[in-house]
């Protein structure tokens, strides 16, 4: 039987684990029924982007473990690169 991490592999290969990052910048902003969430990673120059089904306390100053891919956004035909996160846990 695979773990949920194998399982999270085989469906992104491309996929990053980090641990004990420290979030800079946390905004929170409705789309629809959802709450997107995008964090600013001490270190890291791209955007982490998630969203929730409700909103979520501010996460600026804490240290987080991450899992996630990059991703190419498309904004008024300019191409950003950001950070998709698939899990994230306070540390």
């Amino acid at each position: 039987m695979k773990s949920k991490t194998e399982k999270l592999v085989a469906k992104h290969p491309e996929v990053t684990f980090s641990e004990a990052k420290k979030v800079t910048s946390h905004v929170q902003r409705e789309e629809g029924d959802w709450s997107l969430n995008t964090l600013m990673i001490e270190g890291y120059d791209v955007p982490f982007k998630y969203r929730r089904k409700k909103k979520y306390k501010n996460l600026k100053g804490a240290y987080v473990n991450l899992s996630y891919y990059p991703l190419t956004e498309s904004v008024s035909g300019l191409e950003f690169e950001i950070m998709k996160v698939v899990k994230i846990n306070l540390t």
